[in-house]
């Protein structure tokens, strides 16, 4: 089979690989279908690392997929050859303290697609995982939006950890990237009706106002945080770009006893804090793990309305061009959001 190897910075290479096979009996064979370029890929792609997790080339990255099931194990009854099936990247191993007290995504002894020195991602042909990782979607679901059901949980998960009343509050989502078009349509379709969005792109900006956004705003204003806090004083903020401006934004904003729900992944070791402010605030914060128990949920809401999460869609490349789709990604290019890889 095909793979698509980092092989440095920047650097992304093909080989050929021999294909799998289903060694224990809870196993699926899958044909990979499509991948999602997510942000943490591109931080591997540009950097080599992500904090501590440093890769080794060479690698293969990509946890964002979906699959058609080729074979399964004996145990397998979930699933069966021939189905669509949306990936959940997070093995988890259901006997550590983690795991007992429902904290799949914390495992002590995780294993994550793509993730150095865990197990590699799914830019190839093929892969075999567990059954536990093989969710089912209906025949007719196009595959770049079971696809997108990975970083939907995500958002899923951010709303339902932030425990506010949705519909109620004041809603800040600082980034408008696929991560905070994935908590910003949670909100929506939770009922939520104050929802400010901020990013540094215009194009993105547009996209959250047709997805339900009431109030956007371009960072590059410098008045922005002054104009946020006179429009309201926010309970919660979902900071979704990893970016020191938008932790200090979020602390101006907050109101006193506001929350702020830090889910981008920072391009440096430390970030910093206005502690005075958030001592004197009793602000609370809360860093996200990527989702806990939210999968199926983000199936459901895609099915439920196709056409809204469609548009978050913006490009499809073909596997040998994958590096043609990182490039794009990593500079922002021709207005992307979602980029998708047509593995097949």
């Amino acid at each position: 089979m095909r793979v698509a190897e980092l092989t440095g910075i920047r650097e992304l290479a093909f080989s050929e690989k021999e294909k799998p096979k289903i060694v224990h009996p809870d196993e699926v064979l899958m044909k990979i279908e499509a991948v999602g370029i997510c942000g943490s890929d591109i931080h591997y792609y540009n950097e080599g690392n992500i904090g501590s997790q440093v890769i080794k080339y060479p690698f293969v990255i990509g946890h964002e997929s979906a699959a058609t099931v080729v074979e399964v194990g004996d145990k397998v009854r979930s699933v069966k050859p021939g189905d669509k099936v949306a990936i959940e990247p997070t093995l988890w191993c259901g006997e550590c303290e983690q795991c007992k007290n429902n904290r799949r995504h914390t495992c002590l002894n995780q294993k994550f697609l793509g993730c150095p020195g865990q197990i590699e991602g799914v830019l190839k042909e093929y892969a075999v995982l567990p059954e536990k990782c093989c969710f089912p979607v209906s025949d007719d679901m196009p595959f770049d939006l079971a696809v997108f059901a990975e970083p939907l949980s995500v958002g899923i998960y951010a709303v339902k950890l932030s425990g506010i009343d949705i519909q109620n509050a004041n809603i800040a989502v600082l980034g408008a990237g696929p991560i905070g078009q994935s908590v910003l349509s949670t909100c929506v379709k939770a009922g939520a009706k104050n929802i400010f969005v901020t990013d540094r792109l215009d194009y993105r900006l547009d996209v959250a106002n047709k997805m339900g956004a009431k109030w956007l705003g371009n960072t590059d204003n410098a008045s922005l945080t002054q104009v946020m806090k006179m429009t309201c004083e926010f309970d919660v903020v979902f900071e979704c770009c990893g970016k020191q401006d938008a932790v200090d934004q979020a602390v101006e904003i907050l109101k006193p006893g506001g929350k702020l729900m830090l889910i981008g992944i920072p391009d440096v070791d430390r970030i910093s804090l206005l502690i005075d402010k958030m001592r004197r605030k009793e602000l609370c914060f809360q860093n996200v793990r990527r989702q806990n128990e939210c999968f199926q949920n983000a199936i459901d809401m895609i099915n439920d309305d196709r056409a809204y999460f469609q548009r978050l869609i913006t490009h499809h490349f073909q596997f040998e061009n994958t590096k043609v789709g990182f490039d794009l990604v990593l500079n922002y290019a021709d207005n992307v959001m979602k980029a998708i890889v047509n593995v097949q």
